[in-house]
C-alpha cells in the first residue's frame, strides 16, 4: 500500500485497515481528525463570540445595549443575555424576560469583561411550599393562569440560584479558613436514628475555600415561555397578578422570573458488544459506547434520531431493554400503539447512527494523535536525559527521570497499539449499519402526557435484544467511566465528611443497580448538603456527556410542549446540574437514559429538558421509573430487572 499522507490520508477500497493503521498516512489522518474536532469547538465558541460582540455594536440596534427607552419594564439587552450566564454552555443559557428579585445585576463593560457564573440549586426541603402540597397547587394555578392569558408557557419550575460575587479593591481571599471536625462515637450507642440525624445535622460541615461572597437567591417560581412570545411589560403585568395571588396565601420571600425556553426531547440527529471496561483498561474512555453497560447510544435503522438505551429486563428467556418511544418513531409514524407481529417487518435498532459512529471513530483517531504527540515529547525528554546520564550530570535524579520517561513511553506506545487494534475491529466489524443491529421494537404504547393521577409523561418503548450480541452481558450495570476519579465523584455525590455517605465507589467503576425510588421517597430527600439542607444526588451516563451528577429536588415541574398538532402538558421530575460540576446534566442524544440514585436505585428515564438547541439543558426532565416499570409489567407480566444466573439465562434458548 502506497499512500502519501499529504495527498491521500484515507485508504482506498482495496487497502487493508490492519496495515493502514501502522503507516504515516494513518497518523496523518489522526492528526487531521484531532484538528477538525478542535476547530469545531473553536467554531462553536466563535459563533457565540460574534453574538456577544454584537451586543456592544452601535449598529446592532437603535437603542444602546444597556438602556431600553420604549419599555420601562424591559430589561437591558446585556441583562437579558447575561443574567443567566453559567446555566449551560457559552451562549446557550436562557434569556431573561423579567424578574422581581432584589439582586442587582452588574452589566459587563465589554466582550472580555468578567461575567458572573450562575448555578441552579435546590429549594430547601423544609420550605413553606412543601407543606400540604402547596407547591403543587401554586404550580398548577400558575400554569393554568398563564395559558388562559394566551401565554406560550413551556415550563414552571421551583428553583434557587447561586453565584460568587467578586471582591473589590483587594486581593481575593477566603472569608474563613477550612476547619475540620472530629466526632468520636461509641459503636454500641443506643441513640435512635432520629437522634443520630439530629446530631449529624448539628455538626458543621467542612466547607471548601471559595473566592468572593457566595450569594443565594430566594426561591424562585421560574417560568419558561417560548422565545419571542413575551415582552417585559406583559411579563411585569403577569408578575403582578401572580404576586397578588401569592399574597393571599401569605407567601413571602419567593421571587418570580420569566425566561425564554423550549421544552423538547433529548434526541440527536455485527459483532457482540464488549464487556464493560475495568479500571486500568486502555480502552475505558471509549469502550462504554459499544459495551453491555447501560446507556448504549442507539438509533433506529431507518431513522436519524440519536437516543440512549435504558435498563435491561428479562421476560421468560428473552432479553429486553427500555427506551423512549420518540427515539425510534418518526412524527409521521403516527401515535398508535405499536406491537410487533412475527410476520411483519421489524423496526430494527442499531448502536449509533451513521453520523454518531463516524464521530466516534474520529474521536478515537484524535486520541491516537494526541498520544502520538505525547510520544514525540517523551522521546525528546529521553534523548535529553540519556545525554545527562552519559555525562553524569545530576545523578542519581537524571537516571530516575530517564527511567520514568522510558516507562511512560512504553505505556503510551502500548495504549496506542491497543487503540489502533480497537479501531481496526470497529472498521472491519462495526462500520456497516447492518453490523450494528442489536434488536427490534416489540411494543410501544402511544406517547401520552398528563397520564393518570400523577400526570406523568408516557414515552416508553420496549426493544427485544438479540442475545448473540450480548454474550458479555452483566445485567443492569452503570459504568461511571474514566473521566472523574474516585475522589472527585465521591465529592460530587456527597460533599460532607462529617456524615456517613450512601455513595460507595464500586469496584472497577461499575455500579450494580437494584431497588426503585417511589414518588414519596423523592419528596423526602435522604442526604445533606454543606449547608445542612436535605437533598438527593443522582447520576447518569450518556453518549454525549459521559457521567454527570445532578440534584433531584422534591418539587416536581410543570412542562408544556408545543407541536404543529397542538400542545402536550405533563408533570416531570426536574433534575438540576450539580452546582460544582461544569456543564449540563444532559444533552441531545440522552433521551431514554436512566437516572440512578447514589446507591444504584432506578429513579427516572430522561425524556427532555429546557434548552436552546441540543447543546445542554438548564433543567433536565425525567419520568419516574416506577411509573414506567408498572406500564412494562402490565404488558410483560413477570418481567424482572435482575438476574440470579446470567450465564444460564444467556445459554437458554428464547421461547
Amino acid at each position: 500500500m502506497s499512500l502519501d499522507p499529504e495527498k491521500n490520508p484515507f485508504p482506498s477500497a482495496g487497502d487493508d485497515v490492519d496495515d493502514w493503521v501502522n503507516t504515516p498516512a494513518f497518523d496523518f489522518s489522526c492528526a487531521q481528525k484531532a484538528h477538525d474536532l478542535a476547530r469545531a469547538l473553536v467554531s462553536y465558541d466563535s459563533d457565540f463570540s460574534d453574538e456577544t460582540n454584537s451586543l456592544w455594536s452601535s449598529s446592532a440596534s437603535d437603542t444602546s445595549a444597556t438602556t431600553v427607552e420604549s419599555d420601562p419594564h424591559e430589561v437591558s439587552k446585556l441583562e437579558a443575555y447575561f443574567y443567566y450566564a453559567g446555566l449551560g454552555p457559552k451562549g446557550t443559557w436562557p434569556r431573561l424576560i423579567h424578574r422581581d428579585s432584589p439582586d442587582e445585576f452588574e452589566e459587563p463593560t465589554g466582550p472580555e469583561a468578567f461575567i458572573r457564573m450562575m448555578r441552579l440549586v435546590h429549594v430547601p426541603n423544609g420550605h413553606y411550599f412543601a407543606k400540604d402540597k402547596l407547591w403543587e397547587r401554586v404550580r398548577d394555578w400558575v400554569a393554568e393562569f398563564l395559558i388562559k392569558q394566551g401565554i406560550s408557557v413551556s415550563s414552571v419550575d421551583f428553583v434557587r440560584f447561586t453565584w460568587l460575587n467578586t471582591l473589590e479593591d483587594r486581593e481575593i481571599e477566603s472569608d474563613e479558613e477550612e476547619e475540620t471536625v472530629a466526632d468520636e462515637r461509641d459503636e454500641e450507642s443506643d441513640v435512635d436514628d432520629g437522634d443520630i440525624d439530629a446530631a449529624y445535622a448539628s455538626i458543621p460541615a467542612v466547607k471548601t475555600v471559595e473566592y468572593g461572597d457566595r450569594y443565594y437567591t430566594d426561591p424562585t417560581i421560574w417560568i419558561g415561555v417560548l422565545p419571542d412570545t413575551l415582552n417585559g411589560t406583559r411579563a411585569y403585568e403577569l408578575n403582578q397578578q401572580i404576586r397578588a395571588s401569592l399574597n393571599k396565601l401569605s407567601v413571602t420571600k419567593v421571587d418570580i422570573a420569566f425566561r425564554e425556553s423550549i421544552t423538547q426531547p433529548m434526541v440527536r440527529n455485527g459483532p457482540a458488544l464488549y464487556a464493560p471496561a475495568e479500571t486500568g483498561d486502555h480502552l475505558k474512555e471509549f469502550i462504554d459506547n459499544v459495551s453491555t453497560a447501560l446507556s448504549l447510544p442507539i438509533c433506529g435503522r431507518k431513522t436519524t434520531m440519536q437516543g440512549t438505551l435504558g435498563p435491561y429486563f428479562q421476560h421468560g428467556n428473552k432479553l429486553y431493554a427500555i427506551t423512549a418511544r420518540h427515539n425510534l418513531f418518526l412524527a409521521n409514524d403516527g401515535n398508535a400503539e405499536y406491537r410487533y407481529h412475527p410476520h411483519g417487518p421489524k423496526r430494527e435498532v442499531v448502536v449509533m447512527g451513521t453520523p454518531a459512529f463516524d464521530n466516534y471513530q474520529a474521536s478515537i483517531q484524535a486520541r491516537i494523535s494526541n498520544l502520538n504527540d505525547t510520544v514525540d515529547s517523551l522521546k525528546k525528554s529521553i534523548v535529553t536525559y540519556t545525554d545527562r546520564v552519559a555525562r553524569q550530570i545530576g545523578l542519581p535524579d537524571s537516571q530516575q527521570m530517564l527511567t520514568d520517561f522510558e516507562t511512560e513511553l512504553d505505556k503510551t506506545n502500548r495504549r496506542i497499539a491497543k487503540l489502533k487494534k480497537f479501531f481496526v475491529t470497529l472498521s472491519n466489524k462495526w462500520s456497516k449499519l447492518g453490523d450494528r443491529v442489536i434488536g427490534h421494537v416489540v411494543w410501544a404504547p402511544p406517547i401520552g402526557v398528563g397520564v393518570g393521577p400523577n400526570r406523568f409523561t408516557r414515552d416508553v418503548c420496549v426493544v427485544e435484544l438479540y442475545k448473540s450480541r450480548f454474550s458479555h452481558f452483566v445485567g443492569n450495570v452503570l459504568s461511571l467511566g474514566p473521566e472523574s476519579d474516585e475522589s472527585d465523584l465521591k465529592g460530587l455525590m456527597y460533599e460532607r465528611i462529617d456524615v456517613p455517605s450512601e455513595f460507595k465507589y464500586p469496584d472497577h467503576g461499575l455500579l450494580q443497580l437494584r431497588g426503585m425510588l417511589t414518588a414519596e421517597q423523592i419528596e423526602s430527600p435522604n442526604t445533606l448538603d454543606t449547608d445542612g439542607d436535605r437533598i438527593r444526588r443522582v447520576l447518569r451516563r450518556g453518549f454525549m456527556t459521559n457521567t454527570t451528577v445532578g440534584t433531584l429536588p422534591r418539587f416536581m415541574s410543570f412542562v408544556r410542549k408545543y407541536f404543529t398538532t397542538g400542545t402536550l402538558e405533563s408533570l416531570e421530575l426536574a433534575i438540576f446540574p450539580h452546582e460544582s460540576q461544569v456543564g449540563p446534566f444532559s444533552k441531545g442524544g440522552d433521551s431514554g437514559a436512566l437516572v440512578v440514585s447514589a446507591i444504584g436505585e432506578f429513579v427516572g428515564l430522561i425524556t427532555g429538558g429546557t434548552n436552546k438547541g441540543t447543546d445542554g439543558s438548564d433543567i433536565t426532565y425525567a419520568t419516574l421509573f416506577k411509573y414506567i416499570w408498572d406500564l412494562v409489567l402490565a404488558e410483560f407480566p413477570g418481567a424482572n430487572l435482575y438476574w440470579d444466573d446470567i450465564p444460564a439465562f444467556l445459554a437458554a434458548a428464547a421461547a
